[in-house]
């Protein structure tokens, strides 16, 4: 009777012991924030809020060199044309085709290498269509919500190819700010995208005390105003936006012309649209301003 009530209390005991490892195990493997739910594959949505939500002025950047900028120009011509994407994956990008569960189209993206230092973007390419407008965000988060208009344009124009900057513009010094530095991987793909003939519509947005009686600047960077520029213009005020044209009007400190995008643009011919948004503008959302730069149709000159 006694060795089996030893054997009982020995069976207890170990059955303890056993419960309080697991109860410590527990314990030192949660974390002291849970982690994110992993990003939907298809959901582009997710995708932008994802890369956004970790930028920051203090964030790890740094600018590629020129090898770098060449592969990654090598690279993005290559996938363009549907080619082995390697040289982009050497500089730490990775990529994937995918079908947008908004609009049921196909399309490939290249994201860049998460929480380092080659914080180089995001780029997608809608496979529907031939390739046909070059949307850019060169400020993402820091000027508020352009990304956001930046995606809807992009599921709105078959073809299109957006652009979206993988670091906050003053990180690193500003070194970081893509739309005024010609080293970045960011520059690399536009000047590609533009040496093929492609328009480039770039969103920004300023404060409404900068303008307070327009609602949005339009310029065509260091070229002169083509007709698409002028449509665009046309059909945003039919919407209901007051715009200031810089090519017939002093639109202050927001008409683009340092812009090193624009620039490459004005070189090489091919149309190049600033866009600045007001603030009011951007909160209320993108449908009306994408609506008319769509129905302006600035894949044609």
């Amino acid at each position: 009777m006694i060795s089996r009530n030893r054997m009982w209390l020995s069976v207890i005991s170990v059955g303890v012991a056993l419960a309080l490892v697991l109860t410590v195990v527990l314990i030192l493997g949660d974390d002291e924030s849970p982690k994110p739910p992993p990003v939907p594959e298809n959901d582009l949505g997710a995708a932008v809020a994802n890369l956004t939500s970790g930028l920051s002025a203090e964030q790890d950047y740094r600018s590629p060199k020129a090898d770098e900028r060449r592969r990654a120009a090598a690279g993005f011509g290559a996938l363009m044309d549907r080619a082995e994407p390697s040289d982009l994956e050497k500089l730490g990008f990775s990529v994937r085709d995918g079908v947008d569960t908004q609009t049921g189209r196909p399309y490939t993206i290249a994201m860049n290498e998460p929480g380092t230092e080659r914080a180089w973007g995001m780029y997608l390419i809608d496979r529907s269509a031939p390739p046909s407008l070059a949307i850019e965000v060169p400020h993402p988060a820091s000027d508020l919500r352009t990304e956001l208009f930046g995606l809807d344009y992009f599921r709105q124009v078959p073809g299109a190819v957006l652009l979206i900057a993988g670091a906050h513009r003053k990180a690193d010094d500003g070194r970081a700010d893509v739309a005024h530095e010609v080293d970045s991987v960011f520059h690399a793909v536009a000047a590609t995208l533009a040496g093929r003939g492609m328009t480039q519509v770039q969103l920004h947005g300023f404060d409404d005390q900068n303008m307070p009686d327009d609602d949005i600047v339009l310029s065509s960077g260091a070229s002169a105003a083509g007709d698409s520029a002028r449509r665009a213009a046309d059909r945003l005020e039919a919407g209901g936006f007051a715009v200031c044209r810089a090519w017939t009007s002093s639109c202050g400190a927001l008409e683009g012309t340092k812009n090193v995008q624009g620039k490459a643009a004005a070189e090489d011919g091919t149309a190049f649209l600033h866009v600045e948004m007001s603030r009011t503008v951007r909160e209320a959302g993108t449908t009306d301003v994408i609506r008319a730069l769509t129905t302006a149709d600035l894949r044609k000159p």
